[in-house]
């Protein structure tokens, strides 16, 4: 007997003596994910339709109604693809992705103001990315203010002040061609709530700062100068008053939202203390009357004062010959 030679239950013996099966297999394996199957060409799919017949499984012959007999066969519904169903992939850049989780452990707390920062080797080690990967990241955190240089080049956890993210939001409504009108009808708001919520919450120290600012306006109005150097400065003057009211609200919130359009103030409180010397004397009368509002804790007449003050200075504007449709970025 042969080495190929049949011993029984359908097993042959190989040249190395072990036993090999004679049985069919009743299945092989289809690389479905194969182009050369996927998309047949007439000699693969002849190739391919002599293998499924050798294997004894009848060839799939595709019809119009195959995908309806499928899913009677079957009982589940056969779902023709739906473009909408899943959404392209936004791949961001490696080091938007590690500023990115830098600024999430800043945020959620796990590193604290004063904290140095892993250096720039550990932080590629863990990130698994280059170190000049994780040097843009660290760049991107570090104009954020989340980061700072100290110690020559030793990077340490900051926490930016509220006044220190306001120019950067000033300068994008310039870049968004912001109007004065829009910026009246957030200030015509923000401004009275302000004063209304420092009518109840303003502590002493707060009270105290804002009558020294109407102090210091009233002795500069009373000089009767009238240079640039003057009007500037009653601009900077009214400008920190109302900082003031907002600081004296004590609502976080509120003070760094009204903050970039105040910064946004200085041109037009110019433009009209120039065209309209009066303003400046009801300017400060009131400034005076929302100060009594304050000191009071009178919350509705604090608000009221405000909003008329804000209506007055719309008016002022207006007869300085300007549109107030007109971007911020024009009269800068």
């Amino acid at each position: 007997m042969g080495p190929w030679a049949p011993r029984g239950n359908g097993a042959r013996r190989g040249i190395n003596g072990k036993t090999r099966s004679t049985r069919t297999r009743p299945f092989f394996k289809i690389r479905l994910s194969d182009k050369r199957i996927a998309q047949p060409d007439g000699r693969r799919r002849h190739r391919l339709n002599a293998s499924i017949r050798a294997s004894g499984l009848p060839e799939a012959t595709p019809t119009a109604g195959s995908s309806a007999s499928a899913e009677r066969a079957s009982g589940v519904p056969v779902m023709a693809p739906d473009p909408t169903l899943f959404r392209r992939l936004r791949l961001e850049p490696a080091y938007k992705a590690v500023s990115s989780e830098i600024e999430r452990s800043i945020l959620s707390g796990k590193l604290t103001p004063g904290m140095p920062l892993p250096t720039e080797q550990s932080l590629a080690e863990r990130f698994g990315v280059h170190r000049s990967t994780v040097r843009e990241a660290i760049r991107q955190v570090e104009q954020e203010g989340l980061v700072q240089r100290r110690e020559g080049r030793r990077l340490f956890v900051t926490l930016p002040g509220l006044y220190d993210l306001a120019p950067r939001a000033a300068r994008l409504l310039l870049l968004q061609q912001t109007t004065f009108q829009e910026l009246w009808e957030v200030a015509v708001t923000l401004e009275p709530l302000a004063a209304r919520l420092a009518a109840v919450s303003a502590e002493p120290g707060d009270i105290d700062e804002l009558a020294h600012n109407t102090e210091v306006t009233a002795a500069l109005q009373a000089n009767g100068s009238a240079s640039m150097d003057e009007n500037m400065r009653l601009v900077e003057l009214d400008v920190e008053f109302h900082a003031l009211v907002g600081r004296a609200s004590h609502n976080r919130a509120l003070m760094l939202a009204r903050e970039p359009i105040s910064l946004l103030y200085n041109p037009i409180m110019l433009q009209i203390h120039l065209h309209l010397p009066q303003s400046k004397a009801r300017n400060l009368a009131a400034h005076r009357a929302i100060l009594d509002a304050l000191k009071r804790g009178d919350a509705a007449a604090a608000g009221e004062w405000t909003r008329k003050h804000m209506v007055d200075f719309k008016k002022g504007f207006e007869m300085t010959g300007q549109d107030m449709r007109t971007p911020i970025s024009k009269a800068q």
